[in-house]
């Protein structure tokens, strides 16, 4: 690990106003991904912000029926809490099917999205990897590729969004509010947040720099029956190959988003209208242009077969 400097801050404008001065800075909460990036060399950021007592942590209501879940919101408490158990199970859900007690007692909610691919190409820094030094090429696209990218791919990078929160909150249409150096918010739908790889695979998601989430904030409830199935090499602690997460109406109406398949969770709301048609309809539409490689090209039948025990699920 690289040398570096420390601070803490005290509070959100602390916080973003002290990333503006050291152009080279990360900030840091649980630090579950980052401090293993930092170990590795693959991040390498020359000054750490402590983000952990500027007083994100709390879940509140919101006037228009919603929740407000602070930045620092542990995935524990997260997936506990009894309003989202309640109203926003597929959330409840994703949450416990990543990673293992330890970490979601220590991961954040505004970690968990910036959560960084496991892309075997990113981790080994032996190898050509757009996302960790651009321009040094795709080791993934000519390798060994049964973990990554489906659809929404480029000729630069095929890596995979890694969160299960972020595909619950991409079918919640959940929204992420951030504050910047200057102290001027912004809201970003979900479905805007994190990009597709394009030209610039090394930016995961549309944030500028500096800028801090503060909380990420969900609608009032959308009912019916909620529904998130994750699909890996073994039971726990994995990865997902692919996942979907669902909210199923009496109608068969719905929604739905997947994860595993993307640089970040796969939603076409257009697609959603196939619903009471069955899962090949919504499949058939959603992966419209899917790009696969002869090893994770079974994905494809994947999402089919999964999304059609969902729907199965939901209808009891």
């Amino acid at each position: 690990m690289k040398p570096f400097t420390y601070e803490r801050a005290k509070s959100p404008a602390e916080a973003a106003a002290a990333a503006a001065r050291s152009p080279n800075a990360k900030f840091v909460a649980g630090g579950t991904n980052l401090l293993d990036l930092m170990k590795l060399q693959i991040e390498a950021p020359q000054h750490l912000i402590d983000v952990n007592n500027i007083g994100l942590d709390k879940i509140e209501e919101t006037k228009d029926g919603g929740l407000r879940i602070g930045a620092l919101v542990r995935n524990t408490d997260l997936a506990a809490d009894m309003r989202v158990r309640r109203d926003y199970a597929v959330l409840s859900r994703a949450l416990l099917a990543g990673a293992n007690g330890q970490l979601r007692n220590q991961a954040t909610t505004a970690g968990n999205l910036l959560q960084r691919t496991r892309c075997p190409y990113f981790y080994d820094t032996n190898q050509p990897c757009n996302k960790r030094s651009p321009g040094s090429g795709c080791g993934a696209l000519q390798g060994y590729s049964r973990q990554l990218a489906i659809i929404g791919v480029s000729d630069a990078c095929i890596a995979t969004h890694p969160s299960d929160m972020a595909v619950a909150m991409r079918v919640l249409d959940a929204t992420v509010e951030t504050v910047s150096s200057d102290g001027a918010t912004r809201t970003i739908p979900m479905a805007e947040f994190h990009r597709l790889p394009e030209d610039r695979p090394q930016d995961d998601t549309t944030l500028r720099a500096g800028e801090l989430i503060t909380a990420v904030m969900l609608p009032k409830p959308a009912g019916g029956t909620h529904v998130y199935r994750k699909v890996r090499d073994r039971a726990s602690f994995a990865f997902a190959l692919i996942s979907v997460a669902a909210i199923v109406q009496r109608d068969g109406s719905g929604r739905v988003a997947v994860g595993g398949v993307a640089h970040k969770p796969w939603r076409i709301e257009d697609t959603e209208r196939e619903m009471p048609r069955g899962a090949q309809a919504v499949t058939r539409r959603l992966f419209d242009g899917a790009r696969t490689t002869e090893h994770n090209a079974f994905k494809l039948p994947l999402v089919e077969r999964t999304l059609g025990a969902v729907l199965a699920e939901a209808k009891g």
